[in-house]
């Protein structure tokens, strides 16, 4: 059942999440792709678009789509490309109620309106996948390598993240309110992908994304004959914790290092400037360890965050 409705196999059918109209009055529709095969087998949900402002991740979906990866062999694929559409509208992380919908699962039907779309898609979708898989970006002017997050302690996480085979794999601990909480509460295991920044398309990361998803899809027997399996051309490297590196002073940001870099502990991973000449600080790498976020803005103030190093590795 999808938002209440039974699925015949062999069905491809588009329907509507259902959410606030706009202030015209014209429907401001979520659109919920569901293709299911002939053959029984797992459900697997893939989204993308809960920040709005988060394109790259709406990229990696349309691009499943659009190659008719998500036509299975045999189970069942959901794909939602954008669940935060009145955010995307308005280029913006943010719901039109100022809220984060990352940070109000599983919602509310009373609550406010980005808590009342968490607690349609929670209970009229999650319920039917076995499997999630979710695509994001960095936030702000903040670019991510491209990488997986998964409960630590999960042993099906861990071999689903292996299969995935972003890059870099990082135990996250689960954030209240995130669709992943909601979805560790239900017992339903989620991959979340970060591949690059908002408001910018990255071709070569959102294909990495859809290889890995390729790879996952392959493994549960639901890739429908003819699509290649890509085999991994890079290790990847699984991340026990991470620390961020923020700005000692504010000022014009230059940034020295390139992402993914392996640094030493003392390095130099950018200076901050003024605008006057008058002085150039640099700010060094605290340990040894990879680039897995660099912030991509001109100017920050002091305490803004600038670098992700993840500090404890394994491959």
């Amino acid at each position: 059942m999808v938002l209440g409705k039974a699925i015949a196999p062999g069905e491809s059918r588009r329907m509507d999440l259902g959410i606030a109209s706009l202030f015209t009055d014209a429907p401001a529709e979520v659109p919920v792709l569901v293709e299911r095969a002939d053959e029984p087998g797992p459900t697997v949900l893939i989204t993308s678009g809960i920040h709005g402002d988060e394109v790259n991740g709406v990229e990696v979906v349309r691009q499943l789509i659009s190659h008719k990866i998500n036509r299975p062999a045999r189970g069942t694929i959901i794909c939602i490309p954008v669940v935060n559409v009145l955010g995307f509208i308005g280029k913006s992380r943010y719901f039109p109620d100022g809220r984060d919908l990352n940070r109000v699962f599983p919602g509310m039907a009373n609550g406010s309106l980005a808590s009342r779309v968490a607690h349609r898609f929670t209970t009229g979708v999650l319920p039917a996948a076995d499997l999630c898989l979710d695509f994001h970006t960095g936030g702000a002017d903040r670019y991510n390598a491209a990488q997986v997050r998964i409960a630590p302690d999960d042993p099906q996480l861990r071999t689903l993240a292996d299969i995935f085979h972003a890059p870099f794999t990082l135990f996250e601990s689960y954030i209240a309110g995130s669709y992943r909480e909601t979805c560790g509460k239900l017992g339903i295991p989620v991959l979340l992908n970060e591949s690059g920044m908002s408001m910018a398309l990255d071709k070569d990361m959102a294909r990495e994304a859809v290889d890995g998803t390729i790879r996952v899809l392959d493994h549960l027997g639901m890739l429908a004959p003819g699509i290649p399996v890509p085999v991994p051309q890079l290790p990847s490297i699984v991340v026990g914790q991470s620390k961020w590196v923020r700005a000692e002073r504010s000022g014009f940001l230059h940034v020295k290092v390139a992402m993914h870099q392996q640094v030493e502990a003392g390095e130099v991973l950018c200076t901050v400037s003024d605008p006057y000449g008058s002085a150039s600080l640099p700010l060094l790498a605290p340990r040894a360890g990879h680039v897995i976020n660099i912030n991509q803005a001109p100017m920050v103030y002091e305490g803004d965050a600038i670098f992700n190093i993840a500090v404890q590795v394994e491959s």
